[in-house]
């Protein structure tokens, strides 16, 4: 039997190829240290393959993607200076191809497929949790949460919140049929009852904060172009400064108290002072790439000890920016400040001059979703995760910058309706 080159490689006729590789990739990256390699052998032939049956259109030029491939390559290069050369060599060689694979992806897949892929895989990763998992304590505030089949609340209640993000999207801005809208917001359902379960507060202040900013920029859109920018950049100013009032008035803590957590945040506030402290050692270029975190070497070890870390792997800093640094130094700090600002800046800009653009629309909360759980979270750094493939996708989708009118990402105007699940976009009414 044939297949069409369409099936597989044009997102405007590969729906079913591209959302169970959507599906598939997140299951495994959810859930890849318990399947161990064949999953990761599973995630790589989804993707890499599809070079063999048009190299010139999966791949394209990719010297547009410099700025993209920038923080992976000097990862790759931090193993000469690597602690631990041997780690840094693996781990980069492994990032490297996670971020070509994520560029395959967007490349072929369009923005509505992948949200559809998306409520898809974390259906799977919600229903496998359920069926397998359990709750865990944790030794430093004392309490019980639902981990499902994970190793830690933070990582149930990151893929729970794209779970709702991704309902909210296709329910409500991709206008599905009625009897799947129906299913999507199911799934939805599920998705934030996984996500109170885990009682993990960074996801769920994180997509609240997230859907209130998509709510927001959908007023903002409601104007012309030279009004709607204005009305943002005075949203975006008065915002600023009201949170800043808010903190210092001590909304943080009420925040944090409702949750049942201080102003420690769990031991972040202390890893951060610890990283801080770190990066003394290697300021400029840092101590290599997952250079820091090794068996054997005394910080890790007192940190593993310290924060009951018997498996003594897979701990970061809780946060984005200061793992950056301590790992890769100034410059690496600098390339991934560079990744994260130009794709939440381009999607923006994109949204505000062409309001009736869904994918950069999507994109854009997707944006501000990663953009808020980076100051708590490490989601983007390491290969084989959903943040890092969506942060690197997403990126990949603003390089290939189609002309107006002509998007790739196969989606419909925002508010157009779909009869049934078509191969194409419907014209907006």
């Amino acid at each position: 039997m044939r297949i069409a080159k369409a099936a597989l490689i044009t997102p405007e006729r590969n729906f079913a190829y591209g959302l169970t590789a959507i599906a598939l990739s997140i299951f495994v990256f959810a859930y890849s240290t318990r399947f161990g390699q064949i999953s990761i052998l599973v995630f790589y032939a989804l993707w890499l393959p599809l070079v063999l049956v048009d190299y010139r259109q999966v791949l394209g030029n990719y010297a547009r993607y410099h700025w993209i491939l920038a923080f992976g390559a000097f990862a790759l290069l931090s193993t000469f200076w690597s602690l631990s050369p041997g780690t840094s060599a693996r781990a980069s060689v492994q990032y490297a191809t996670h971020i070509v694979c994520a560029l395959i992806a967007a490349r072929v897949i369009g923005a509505r497929t992948l949200s559809y892929g998306m409520v898809a895989g974390t259906a799977l990763v919600l229903a496998y949790s359920f069926l397998f998992g359990g709750y865990h304590f944790d030794p430093l505030d004392g309490t019980y949460s639902f981990v499902g089949a994970f190793s830690s609340k933070n990582q149930l209640g990151f893929y729970a919140s794209l779970g709702v993000y991704f309902a909210f999207v296709v329910a409500f801005l991709l206008r599905a049929p009625v009897l799947v809208r129906l299913g999507v917001i199911a799934i939805g359902g599920i998705s934030a009852y996984a996500l109170v379960a885990s009682q993990s507060a960074t996801s769920l202040i994180g997509i609240v904060l997230t859907l209130a900013a998509m709510c927001a920029m959908r007023l903002v859109l409601m104007f012309s172009t030279g009004t709607r920018k204005m009305i943002f950049v005075c949203g975006a100013i008065l915002a600023v400064t009201g949170i800043f009032i808010a903190l210092n008035a001590g909304a943080l803590d009420a925040v944090l108290a409702i949750f049942g957590k201080d102003a420690t945040l769990t031991g972040r506030t202390y890893l951060w002072s610890e990283g801080l402290a770190s990066i003394a050692q290697a300021p400029l270029l840092g101590v290599g790439y997952q250079g820091y975190w090794v068996q054997g070497f005394a910080e890790a070890e007192r940190l593993w000890a310290e924060f009951y870390i018997a498996t003594r792997t897979g701990f970061h800093f809780h946060n984005t920016y200061i793992e950056a640094l301590v790992e890769l130094g100034a410059v690496g700090f600098m390339l991934i400040c560079v990744l994260i600002g130009r794709v939440l800046f381009a999607h923006l800009g994109r949204l505000l001059s062409h309001a009736s653009d869904p994918s950069a629309y999507i994109l854009f909360g997707l944006a501000v979703l990663l953009l808020i759980r980076s100051f708590v979270e490490v989601d983007i750094l390491y290969p084989y995760t959903i943040g890092s493939f969506l942060i690197y996708y997403a990126a990949g989708q603003w390089a290939l910058r189609p002309a107006p009118g002509q998007d790739r990402a196969n989606t419909p105007p925002l508010g157009a309706a779909y009869v049934g699940v078509p191969s194409r976009p419907v014209a907006s009414p």
